[in-house]
């Protein structure tokens, strides 16, 4: 069957210019054209999927027959082998040996971490100032996920450089990999503070590996787990586990920051979610510090999380066909682009009414039971799914209720929104107003 041509295709250029001037906006309304949509991109032509259906068999009943796609590629000579990047078998068989670092048992550990690193950031606030939240919430994001990951003294050390790097990894490497090869060889200043920091913090984790080999005791942390995970007597190299050390900092740093800059915006932009959100925090938690087990008792805080989750995810992911595929009435051959969109499906009106709304009020155990599959796809799916998407969750949870317990966070100026590989935040700024 005829794949549909989306529309405002520039010759030569193809479809590249409507998706840098118009980004979600072009690529939510492609479901109106057909369940798979062809895209150019210059020269290279993708498939976008625009059905939940058949998204699901991308990721899940089909994901097997797929493999990362051309966006991926050229993050791999600086991002190495992690789960991000890998395929096939090898995949398969760092993702086992990485799962028990994040079982229940494991982030009920890391729970108390959380509380105390969101309680010390809400404890050097003032009243009255005005926050810059999403500097706020990369701040406390690194923190976390650096000291759940490295524990030790030298561990520390590794944190501040982690700080220090990490975000010029994650911008630069963005606009390396959207960038033509040779723009990375040139002398510009980006390509010098990537380099740099990338040659820093390999240098600093790798120090951290090794101390722990000469150690060789669990400190309960993530590296204690990914370096002591074997399969089939064989365990992680030094470069296995920095690869998947850096995957782990890359892919959960920013994305928890900005749900988490985000989901602090959208409550304090609507009084009735915020005076909900703090009765129930009130009511669950009261004056002492957040546990794991409190997740559970805080419903409507959840909801808030999901809604966030539903409102600001990735743009879009990309896969390439190994063999043929048939998805729905459409034959891909081999080596085929295919575009999954999280934005686009979270802002379905088929799914999702009012879209643009922020309702966490929407997320009933029978909404959420309702929707089709391939339709919330947060964290992705299938072998493919983000493994550190309990921790994420786990991690928004407790941030929003230690905040919502002691402040409220008041908009001082509508949200300004950055959309590059995700609608980021561009100065959330929200002054901090005592709740007692």
């Amino acid at each position: 069957m005829p794949v549909p041509v989306a529309p405002h295709r520039w010759p030569l250029l193809g479809h590249t210019p409507s998706m840098l001037t118009q980004r979600a906006k072009f690529t939510d309304a492609l479901h109106e054209h057909g369940d798979v949509v062809r895209l150019d991109l210059g020269p290279l032509h993708a498939h976008f999927v625009t059905s939940p259906s058949l998204t699901h068999e991308v990721l899940v009943s089909q994901g097997s027959k797929f493999r990362k796609g051309a966006m991926f590629d050229k993050f791999q000579p600086y991002l190495g082998t992690g789960l991000l990047l890998s395929n096939g078998e090898y995949h398969l068989r760092q993702r086992r040996m990485m799962q028990p670092a994040f079982h229940r048992e494991r982030i009920e550990a890391y729970a108390s971490t959380m509380a105390r690193a969101a309680a010390a950031l809400a404890a050097r606030w003032r009243p009255g100032e005005v926050r810059v939240i999403e500097d706020d919430m990369q701040e406390l994001a690194v923190t976390i996920v650096g000291e759940t990951l490295f524990s030790t003294e030298i561990g520390k050390r590794a944190v501040e450089e982690v700080r220090r790097s990490i975000f010029t990894v994650i911008q630069q490497g963005m606009i390396r990999a959207l960038s033509p090869s040779f723009v990375e060889k040139l002398p510009l200043p980006g390509n010098r503070e990537f380099d740099a920091a990338i040659a820093r913090m390999k240098a600093v984790v790798l120090q951290v590996i090794e101390s722990w080999r000469a150690d060789g005791t669990d400190n309960g942390d993530v590296l204690s787990m990914l370096l002591l995970a074997q399969e089939d007597g064989v365990g992680m190299t030094n470069q296995q586990t920095y690869d998947e050390v850096l995957t782990l900092l890359t892919a959960g740093i920013e994305t928890t920051a900005i749900a988490l800059a985000w989901a602090l915006y959208e409550t304090g932009n609507d009084p009735e979610v915020e005076r909900r959100l703090h009765a129930e925090v009130d009511s669950v938690v009261g004056d002492r510090p957040v546990t794991f087990a409190d997740v559970g008792s805080l419903t409507y805080t959840t909801q808030i999380v999901q809604e966030t989750l539903r409102k600001y995810p990735i743009w879009f992911v990309m896969r390439r066909t190994l063999t043929e595929v048939q998805l729905g009435e459409v034959t891909l051959p081999a080596g085929a682009e295919v575009i999954v969109s999280p934005h686009a499906l979270h802002h379905d009106e088929r799914y999702f009414p009012s879209p643009e709304r922020f309702r966490p009020d929407r997320w009933t155990p029978e909404f959420a039971a309702g929707l089709p599959r391939g339709a919330f796809i947060p964290f992705g799916g299938g072998n493919r799914q983000c493994l550190g998407n309990t921790f994420a969750q786990t991690e928004i949870v407790i941030t929003l209720a230690t905040i919502a317990a002691k402040w409220r966070l008041v908009p001082t100026r509508p949200a300004r929104v950055k959309f590059t590989s995700a609608p980021y935040p561009n100065g959330l700024l929200m002054r901090a107003v005592p709740r007692n």
